[in-house]
């Protein structure tokens, strides 16, 4: 999910302003750090030495966070705790320590494909040429650019500079215009089968359902108050104000409990959230900072929140009812969900992970306004009601669960839905060009390029256009 956590090994330094000039002699250096390390809360973590760059990563949960280096056996993470590796007496790497504990080395013997480092092997940037998409037996039509719309050169160029480099750690960018899927392009060891995480992009999804189960009449209304759902809390810090508080709050980070991602100062912190016994609890004990319905503030507890309630409500897991009530009707036949709202996902925030083509049918059914293949599968009402700005979140306009943005390109104004999260992950919805895009990516508590892309050499075709 969408979080700027001090994680142990993780830094936020961009790779321009920090990174040592590539070197062979370095690169193998560095292959010394490579293996399997323990890791927080018994779980594990890999260290991989890129060729591309030089530099050390280290690899959670399949994304990855550069290490940068300050001396012999010495790297330094976004908290600026020093990492120090240690060695047996014959110089092999055995274990790293930070904040003095020690995390020991379980295996020397991981190997890492080459394709991982690099956009595309074996293509210059020079040698892209465009290929309509293939058609699957998954419910997606296909089409090609001619009559789109968009801007062949424009895309093309875009491909070029992502494979040049310029645009790091991209790792799929496809388009559905006028209900067809025209661009689908992949890159490092992505391809069309694999499955990506969403990060916080799986809020949207939770409005969805949430939104399904009050169609069902599981959940009465959003205006439902939200402690009555959970009467085996002894909530701490009760009072008026929180009883107040409702669905809608949470769905449009309005619950005004002392929980704001951008506020250091707030009580609420994801990282102590994600180690703890049960979230839920966690959040509905946080201390009030505002009135409910007041400010916007981004707390990833309340879409985890509101994921329980439709559990509660549905009687199934959240994976199990978004099986039975959107991924099957969307022909979404893979997917990974592990909605378990305590520390055993502390490294993997309650993600769901999808194809992107699936991203893509989730963005053409919102466009779509619930409807897919003659079937309502969310009501209209509940679309409508979920891209109209409830509040103002990080100076952005916000429904629920969804972010209500605009990207200038050209001199014109875009305006789109959004649902995005941590390292680049983007579904798209654009109104008035009848189009969806999807980019999913890897720049993990960085600044992702996703929107650049979009504005650039997507949006900004329909502009050479007037």
């Amino acid at each position: 999910m969408n979080k700027c956590l001090l994680l142990t090994l993780l830094l936020v330094v961009s790779l321009t302003s920090q990174a040592q000039p590539p070197s062979f002699r370095s690169y193998q250096k560095l292959k010394e750090f490579q293996g399997l390390y323990q890791y927080q809360n018994r779980t594990t973590l890999k260290l991989a030495a890129s060729p591309r760059d030089s530099l050390l990563y280290a690899i959670i949960a399949e994304s990855r966070y550069p290490l940068y280096p300050i001396g012999d056996d010495l790297f330094r993470n976004q908290s600026k705790d020093t990492i120090r590796f240690q060695r047996d007496p014959q110089g092999k790497v055995i274990a790293y320590w930070v904040n003095q504990q020690q995390f020991r080395q379980l295996s020397d013997t991981l190997r890492f494909p080459i394709q991982m480092w690099y956009p595309r092997i074996g293509q210059s940037d020079k040698s892209y040429s465009y290929h309509p998409p293939i058609a699957e037996q998954d419910g997606l039509r296909v089409g090609g650019l001619q009559q789109s719309g968009l801007d062949s050169t424009l895309l093309t160029t875009m491909i070029q500079q992502i494979v040049k480099g310029t645009y790091p750690n991209i790792h799929s960018v496809l388009i559905i215009k006028d209900g067809r899927l025209v661009f689908e392009e992949y890159f490092y060891e992505y391809n069309q089968q694999r499955l990506h995480q969403l990060r916080s992009a799986t809020k949207s999804f939770i409005s969805a359902l949430t939104g399904i189960a009050i169609d069902k009449g599981l959940i009465k209304s959003v205006h439902e108050p939200v402690l009555p759902f959970f009467p085996e809390y002894q909530v701490s810090n009760n009072s008026d104000a929180k009883r107040t508080i409702t669905i809608a709050h949470l769905l449009a980070n309005q619950s005004g409990l002392d929980c704001d991602i951008s506020d250091a100062h707030a009580v609420g912190n994801e990282t102590q959230m994600d180690y703890s016994a049960d979230w839920v609890k966690y959040t509905l004990d946080l201390p009030m900072s505002d009135v409910p319905g007041g400010k916007g503030m981004y707390c990833s507890g309340n879409p985890i929140t509101v994921g329980r309630i439709v559990e509660k409500q549905t009687k199934l897991s959240l994976p199990e009812f978004a099986q039975q009530t959107l991924f099957a009707p969307l022909g979404i036949t893979q997917f990974d969900w592990h909605f378990q709202p305590d520390s055993s996902s502390a490294e993997t925030y309650c993600q769901l992970s999808l194809r992107p083509r699936d991203m893509a049918k989730f963005g053409l059914l919102y466009l779509n306004k619930g409807r897919w293949q003659g079937k309502q599968l969310i009501s209209q009402d509940w679309i409508t009601t979920s891209l109209t700005k409830h509040s103002v979140v990080q100076n952005v306009n916000y429904g629920y669960l969804w972010w209500l943005k605009y990207l200038n390109a050209g001199g014109s104004r875009f305006d789109g839905f959004a649902a995005q999260g941590n390292g680049g992950q983007r579904i798209y919805i654009w109104p008035g060009q009848n189009m969806v895009t999807v980019i999913t990516g890897g720049n993990f508590n960085q600044q992702s390029p996703a929107d650049e892309l979009l504005a650039r050499y997507i949006l900004l075709g329909f502009t050479n256009q007037r």
